[in-house]
């Protein structure tokens, strides 16, 4: 351990000190969960006999593993006749026992894990006996939906990624299978987050809040959210700023993404444009909501359905595979204007797979050909958006954000045209 102590007494001491802490944080936890008990009756879970058991499972494990395995055996036993005979006064907490088998186990974690891992587990155990409450609120507020949708995901995610096949698909230039679910994972992880932020952190957001985080998820779909408010009340202000806040982050969401998904020679390529367009559009937005403060804002609607429900990521693997083998057949049969076409087309639905399964197709176009699809999808998206913003809110106060996307897509379609020749 240091120069002072031979290691196996520095790893025994510092087996004993964890541990003491540990017994300290469950004899607090033990007397706020039987506050009506005597200390006598509050059975197992007292500091001397956690730390009592790290010595135990420190000295087995020092003297062999089948010495340890035995303790381990026998520790388990003791703790299942304490378990039981709670369970007859009425206290069914599983957490003594659990605390009982993991002071035994520290010792050999001293010994053998890193630092940082140490540290962890501890910090673990800590956390867990010292924020019952916080935990308990936190427990009772997640909505099970959520709850469970998440599980679904990480599961998919853990098991079936893994078993994926690093192989090309079948007849859509060269994209392999654990192309496509890693940038399912990728996006759907960054709409997640904003999706949750908007729900449960920021519930009542106002108009810019909900540009900028439904911005990160869809802007096309938060544009529409924006422009329905408007319509049902054409006196909230901010309005017009927030749909340019949210076409603004889609510049930065795919930005990040493209270069997340590692596309390095795309996203270098891309800087300019949409790195030149998140910086404007945050600075008109900015403008709008200047000439609007003091006014009154209003709250809305959460910006949509859970990005990550199964369905929605399975839609979204599958569009990527179906743009990935229109996208192949074009560029074979029609070439570099073909593609365009094509994008200009696709940029009037969800761009996003049409984007990822671009950048990672081998298609029979340049670098350069592929760069200008994606801006060309991104500016017909941008005539979309505005289009919806003006359309739905039916309101000439949104004719400024609608114009904004206008010639934003101008700017991406010159852009492609003219400067990547």
């Amino acid at each position: 351990m240091n120069a002072f102590l031979p290691a196996p007494l520095g790893a025994f001491l510092g087996t004993i000190g964890l541990a003491f802490i540990i017994g300290l944080e469950l004899h607090a936890y033990r007397r706020r969960d039987n506050a009506n008990l005597a200390p006598e009756a509050l059975g197992f879970g007292t500091t001397r006999t956690v730390t009592l058991l790290a010595a135990l499972g420190f000295a087995l494990w020092i003297i062999g593993l089948i010495p340890f395995a035995v303790g381990l055996g026998a520790m388990n036993l003791f703790l299942l006749v304490d378990y039981r005979k709670r369970v007859k006064t009425g206290d069914s907490s599983l957490l003594p026992t659990i605390i009982g088998q993991l002071a035994f186990i520290l010792g050999p974690l001293v010994l053998t894990a890193p630092l940082a891992l140490l540290a962890a587990f501890v910090i673990l155990i800590l956390f867990a006996l010292g924020e019952q409450a916080q935990i308990r609120r936190f427990s009772d507020a997640f909505p099970a939906a959520e709850g469970v949708t998440f599980a679904k995901f990480a599961i998919l995610a853990g098991l079936i990624l893994p078993l994926l096949p690093d192989s090309a698909i079948p007849y859509i230039g060269g994209i392999t299978w654990i192309k496509v679910w890693t940038a399912v994972l990728v996006i759907s992880s960054i709409s997640y987050v904003s999706y949750l932020a908007h729900r449960y952190v920021f519930p009542s957001a106002g108009s810019l809040l909900t540009g900028a985080l439904g911005g990160l998820y869809s802007s096309t779909a938060t544009t529409l959210v924006l422009a329905r408010a408007m319509r049902a009340d054409a006196t909230a202000s901010f309005i017009p700023a927030a749909v340019i806040l949210s076409t603004g982050m889609m510049y930065a969401r795919l930005l990040i993404i493209i270069a997340v998904l590692g596309h390095a020679d795309a996203a270098l390529a891309l800087a300019i444009p949409f790195g030149g367009l998140f910086i404007a559009s945050m600075a008109v937005a900015a403008l709008f909501a200047w000439r609007e403060k003091g006014t009154r804002t209003a709250t809305h609607e959460t910006v949509s359905a859970n990005p990550l429900d199964l369905p929605v990521a399975l839609l979204f693997a599958v569009l990527f595979i179906v743009f990935a083998a229109v996208t192949n057949f074009v560029t074979t049969h029609y070439g570099t204007n073909g593609l365009h076409l094509l994008s200009f087309v696709v940029g009037f639905s969800d761009i996003n797979p049409f984007i990822f399964s671009l950048l990672d197709g081998k298609l029979q176009v340049s670098p350069a050909a592929v760069v200008s699809a994606v801006l060309i999808a991104t500016a017909s998206n941008n005539l979309l958006n505005a289009a919806y913003a003006f359309g739905v809110s039916r309101s000439r106060k949104m004719l400024p954000a609608a114009a904004w996307q206008c010639a934003a897509a101008v700017f991406l379609f010159g852009y492609a045209f003219f400067a990547l020749d």
